[in-house]
């Protein structure tokens, strides 16, 4: 992820003000540009999302791609990140323009030029958010590391492509990783 360094520190009104042709995040004040998703990438995370669309068709919760999401705008309001999938189950979290608030599960999926970056510095934001389920997903390896939060701390599960992985925050939604990770 290459930085931008016109300016040290920006916020979220900031952000609003950028071209939308280009992606980037901000963590703590810092924008990172961000890549464009490969065809793998975007294939593992297409089959992620039709399967929880399906789950939560005419259920409460909500499930979107690539959103921006505020986690501290109660705050400082300069961390804007954009995960691959989220589920959102309070509606009053969901605006237009972000998600507001920590999203109850946040899937990322993992690219050689992001891998780090959601492995550790997002891993941090949402764990401090209080992001309830946080998914790594590794379509080169073909595993998901999925992370429970409890009493704070996350909780890790692996699950390989001849799994299912249960979905702790959406009782009995079950991602069938065969599937995901179907060539």
């Amino acid at each position: 992820m290459a930085l931008l360094k016109e300016k040290e520190y920006y916020t979220y009104a900031d952000y609003c003000e950028w071209d939308d042709s280009e992606r980037w995040e901000l963590i703590d004040g810092v924008a990172y540009a961000m890549a464009p998703p490969s065809i793998l990438h975007q294939g593992v995370s297409g089959e992620l999302f039709i399967q929880l669309g399906n789950f939560l068709r005419g259920k409460t919760c909500k499930v979107f791609t690539t959103p921006g999401v505020r986690l501290n705008m109660e705050t400082t309001d300069d961390t804007v990140l954009i995960p691959d999938i989220v589920v959102v189950c309070d509606q009053a979290k969901i605006s237009k323009a972000a998600i507001n608030g920590a999203p109850d599960l946040v899937i990322e999926i993992l690219s050689p030029s992001t891998a780090r970056f959601d492995l550790y510095g997002k891993f941090q934001q949402y764990k401090k958010a209080g992001v309830l389920e946080y998914w790594i997903v590794n379509p080169e390896i073909k595993t998901v590391s999925a992370y429970a939060l409890h009493n704070g701390e996350y909780i890790a599960s692996v699950y390989g492509d001849e799994d299912t992985a249960p979905v702790r925050v959406l009782e009995g939604c079950e991602i069938d990783l065969s599937l995901v990770f179907a060539d």
